[in-house]
């Protein structure tokens, strides 16, 4: 199956963006401190172990396509929409940098869903829907931790 340049373009974007995200998580995982560090240090972790299966198949995903996969740090960040975070030690900046990248993720994902849809390619389509479907349960429940936060004096 040939596939035309801007769809591989377009998942290579994507394939970037994960990839910038991963290392932003890996430095919140690192450098988490606070009264949540603990609880956040795991769900950091978590989420990048989780990312990094992403980004495997993603690549693998974009090779069936017949196409190549970006793989060098200087293209991550040329096509990535994700910027590298500074350094962010609070929890609650965490998770908001988190819920903001999921969004944006998501954009791009429903716009590729879409691009899938109408080339019939049901291999990145279900790929698709189902990151979107689990970005979209996260965020909830990011949105929810949030939420119970509240500032303690001592």
């Amino acid at each position: 199956m040939k596939t035309n340049q801007i769809y591989i373009n377009r998942l290579n974007q994507l394939l970037s963006t994960y990839q910038v995200h991963y290392q932003n998580l890996r430095s919140l995982h690192w450098n988490i401190q606070g009264q949540s560090f603990f609880e956040l240090h795991l769900k950091y972790e978590e989420l990048y172990n989780r990312i990094q299966i992403v980004i495997d198949e993603l690549a693998e995903r974009i090779l069936t396509l017949e196409g190549t996969p970006l793989s060098t740090f200087k293209d991550y960040l040329k096509h990535s929409i994700l910027d590298e975070n500074e350094l962010i030690i609070d929890g609650k900046m965490g998770i908001n940098y988190i819920l903001s990248a999921q969004k944006e993720l998501l954009i791009v994902e429903k716009e590729i869903l879409k691009l899938s849809a109408e080339i019939e390619d049901e291999g990145t389509n279900s790929f698709l829907s189902d990151l979107i479907r689990e970005k979209e349960k996260t965020n909830w429940m990011f949105s929810a931790w949030l939420a119970n936060q509240t500032e303690k004096v001592f």
